[in-house]
This record gives C-alpha cells, sequence and structure tokens, in this order.
C-alpha cells in the first residue's frame, strides 16, 4: 500500500521499481477479491499509522471488562476480576502495541492500577492519567516509575503543592487551560505517539466518544450477571435519547476466548489517504505529467490560505478591455467575472448593474450582487453565458497572473501539482467536499500553468539557438 504521509508516498515504490523489482500497488495494478482482501490487510497491521496521518491524532483503542448484563463494577467499585485470565492475558498483548495506556483519576483512586504490560520484557507502554481536579493519592502504583515512566494531565492550575509532590517522584505533569480528550490527542500526537489504549471508566470515555477520538472498541464481555441500580457501565451519558441515535461498530468480530467472548469494532471508518482529484480525466488531459497515485494536490479555497492568491476573490486589480477595445481596471477577477453576466445587454439595468459590481468594495460584494441579480433578474444575463463564461475566467486570470511577476512564480512553482478549489459548495468552480466538484477554476490555472511553461520552455530553446 502506499504511504500514508503524502510527502513520502510513491518514494519507496519509485525507489523499488527503479532497481527493476515488480512492485504491485494494492488498489491500483490489480483488482480481484483477493488483493481486497490483501488490501484490508495491508490497511489493517498499519492502521494506527493510516489513522495518525490523516486525523492528526493517535489510534485509539477503548478497552473494558463487564458482565453480561453492562457492567464494569460491582455497586462498591469492586472489579478485580470481570474477566478470565486468558482475556487479561490479550490485554496485556494489547498493551504491548499500544505507545501509551490512558486512565482516568476515578480509575487510578479506585483500583490502583499498574497498567504494565506483563510480558517479561520487550515494549512497555506510557502510563497517562487524566484528572482535571487533580485529587489523586499521594500513595499509587503508576508513581512508581522503575519500569516505566507516567505522565499526569491536568487543568492549569490544579493542586500546585501535589504537582510539584509529583515532580519530585520524577513524574511528568502537563497542564491544559481546559482539559478535553481531543486536545490531549492533538498534544501526544506532536509528541510522536502513534497507538493509545484507553482503560478508563465510563465518564472519560464518553467524553473520549464524544469528541471523536475513539477508533475502535475490544470488549470483553464475561458469563457473568452482578446487578446493581448503581454499578457502573462501560460508557457514560453520551446525550443519546432514543435507540436510532446509537453508535453502530463497523467490521464487527466475535472471539470467544476462555469463557469470555470478545466484541471488537471500529467507531469510524478506515480512513481512505488516496487522493482525491475532482474531474480526474480532465485533469489528466490538461496536464498529462500529473499521475493518479502519486501526485500532491494543493488545495485553495480562502484568499488568506497559503495559496489563497490562487483565488478568483484575491484583491489583486486587473486591466481587461472593454467593448471598444478600452483597457478598464477591475478591483479583481471575480469583480470582471460578475460584471460579464451583463455586459451586451440592452437595458439600462444591466449597465447600472455592471456600474455597481464595477464599484463594489469587495470581491464578496461583487459576487453577492452579480449572484443575486442573476437569480432575481435572469432576463438581464447575456443569452450566451453559460457558453462563454469559463473563457470570461481564463482571460481574467490570464491578465492576472501575466501582470503579477510573483503571483505568475507562485503558479510555476507548483507544477507537478493538481490545484483544487476546495469550496464544499461551488461544485462549478470547486471541487466540492468530497472530489464531486468539476473544479474548474483548479483546471484553469493548470491550464494557465502549462501555458506558461510551454512559454517558458519555448523561450528558452529560441535563447539556446541565438547562442
Amino acid at each position: 500500500m502506499r504511504h500514508p504521509l503524502q510527502h513520502l508516498r510513491g518514494n519507496a515504490i519509485r525507489a523499488l521499481r527503479s532497481q527493476g523489482l515488480q512492485v504491485d500497488v494494492l488498489g491500483e495494478d490489480m483488482q480481484s477479491k483477493l488483493v481486497e482482501e490483501a488490501r484490508k490487510a495491508c490497511l489493517l497491521v498499519n492502521l494506527p499509522f493510516v489513522h495518525r496521518a490523516a486525523s492528526r491524532v493517535p489510534f485509539s483503542v477503548l478497552k473494558y471488562a463487564m458482565t453480561l448484563d453492562g457492567k464494569i463494577a460491582a455497586s462498591s467499585g469492586h472489579a478485580a476480576w470481570i474477566s478470565s485470565k486468558l482475556s487479561r492475558n490479550r490485554v496485556f498483548e494489547l498493551r504491548g502495541r499500544s505507545d501509551a495506556i490512558i486512565v482516568g483519576g476515578n480509575t487510578v483512586r479506585r483500583d490502583n492500577p499498574r497498567l504494565t504490560a506483563r510480558h517479561g520484557g520487550g515494549h512497555m507502554p506510557i502510563r497517562i492519567v487524566l484528572s482535571q481536579s487533580l485529587d489523586l493519592p499521594e500513595e499509587a502504583n503508576l508513581w512508581d516509575l522503575s519500569d516505566v515512566s507516567t505522565v499526569v494531565v491536568t487543568q492549569r492550575g490544579a493542586r500546585r503543592s501535589f504537582q510539584r509532590y509529583l515532580a519530585s517522584k520524577g513524574v511528568e505533569v502537563v497542564e491544559f487551560d481546559i482539559l478535553n480528550p481531543r486536545d490531549v490527542m492533538e498534544y501526544f500526537h506532536d509528541r510522536g505517539y502513534l497507538s493509545i489504549l484507553w482503560e478508563c471508566g465510563g465518564t472519560l470515555a464518553a467524553s473520549a466518544i464524544s469528541l471523536g477520538v475513539i477508533h475502535k472498541v475490544f470488549a470483553f464481555v464475561a458469563p457473568k450477571i452482578i446487578g446493581g441500580k448503581n454499578a457502573p457501565s462501560p460508557v457514560g451519558e453520551l446525550g443519546m435519547v432514543e435507540m436510532s441515535q446509537a453508535l453502530d461498530l463497523i467490521d464487527v468480530c466475535f472471539e470467544q476466548i476462555g469463557p469470555d467472548m470478545l466484541i471488537s469494532g471500529f467507531l469510524q471508518p478506515i480512513p481512505d489517504l488516496t487522493p482525491t482529484i475532482p474531474s480526474e480525466d480532465e485533469t489528466f488531459a490538461i496536464d498529462p505529467t500529473v499521475a493518479p497515485f502519486e501526485t500532491s494536490i494543493i488545495f485553495f479555497y480562502k484568499t488568506w490560505d497559503l495559496y489563497g492568491a490562487f483565488s478568483n476573490f484575491s484583491p489583486h486589480p486587473i486591466q481587461m478591455p472593454d467593448e471598444d477595445g478600452n483597457y478598464v481596471t477591475w478591483f479583481s477577477v471575480e469583480h470582471y467575472y460578475q460584471a460579464n453576466k451583463f455586459i451586451g445587454v440592452s437595458n439600462p439595468l444591466a449597465q447600472d448593474c455592471i456600474d455597481k459590481i464595477k464599484s463594489a468594495k469587495s470581491p464578496e460584494e461583487a459576487a453577492r450582487m452579480g449572484r443575486l441579480t442573476q437569480r432575481r433578474q435572469p432576463h438581464l444575463v447575456r443569452s450566451d453565458w453559460e457558453s462563454v463564461k469559463i473563457d470570461v475566467m481564463y482571460r481574467a486570470l490570464k491578465c492576472k497572473f501575466s501582470i503579477y511577476p510573483h503571483l505568475n512564480s507562485m503558479l510555476l512553482s507548483t507544477a507537478g501539482s493538481v490545484l483544487v478549489e476546495a469550496s464544499p459548495h461551488d461544485l462549478f468552480w470547486g471541487g466540492g467536499r468530497d472530489g464531486e466538484g468539476l473544479n474548474y477554476l483548479g483546471r484553469l490555472l493548470m491550464k494557465l500553468r502549462s501555458e506558461f511553461l510551454g512559454e517558458s520552455s519555448a523561450a528558452s530553446e529560441n535563447t539556446c539557438i541565438a547562442l
């Protein structure tokens, strides 16, 4: 499978192929049911890496053991042991494949866990405690760092004296202004963590699920009934009031482990990191050097984005000839485009609309005027507008990227990349939310780029001939 990080995608494949090795990429070079199963196996084995690249949070698994009646402890809080020794050995394996284990303050106070892998050596995951108030005991197994370190995450200013106590033990304390699981996961993503196992109680589990940071669930169900009105359950309040709101697991698996049943499944689909290129065939026709699976995609939308100058809304004035051949200055490409909807229409209202658009104080205002008039007074729109609007936009873009050298250089610097106008709503000029748009603005810019590159190449050849 291709590397999930775009800046590395395809490098290894090219390197192997350059040495004469045959490399078949799943989903591209081969298509069959067997290959689809192999592709899924590749995704599963690389799942933490794929999720981390797609969502910028570590791949997180929620693990819990519960009785047949859905309790993770008795009403007294006693929980040792719900599941069998075989199931607990499986948990040690899960811990050994994780970068860190997370618990909440309640688990520390109630169970005093060690959270070690207990497999006689090898990888030991970091232990993370989330506690908003830092109401934790001074004596706890997690403060023993002889085997592995512990990080306590809390809200800023909580129990300063206890923070100093933990520091004296060697425990790292990290403070957040507002403690919530998503911010914590983004923080540990930035620290390089790939996969995290959540072994917390129901309150913290519900918060993590609500904020979308739990990707998979492992539920060990023991054939026991404990009862208890106040006995805790594995997931706390999610705010759901109807069964139709329940979260369905994806790719559910059932496995018997001794007397217990392990039920596992995904709360979120496995992300597809294959780049989505709007209007793929038309894009490759414009620029055949762009490869469908190895290409990089440059998105632009708002004018303040990195490539915001590519937008027709960027405040770069252009000079375009009018019907009499006289050059007229327009505040932006969008001003010119909107006004052209009404040019040539023999109606005073159309000319009035053109004048108002020309004097609009911003591209957004010009767009609002043009669209509103087109919707409410369609008789003012020139009859050939649908057939000429692409050409109108292209001429305006060509003017803009011709008279501003820094914009020209920026456009040429994107050679080999697909340009996508990332508007989720405009399915004509933009690429749409999921690549379903026509992306005409991106395609026109790629066409213009090819034209400029061709002119540059021709100029270089002429220079060589002259020399």
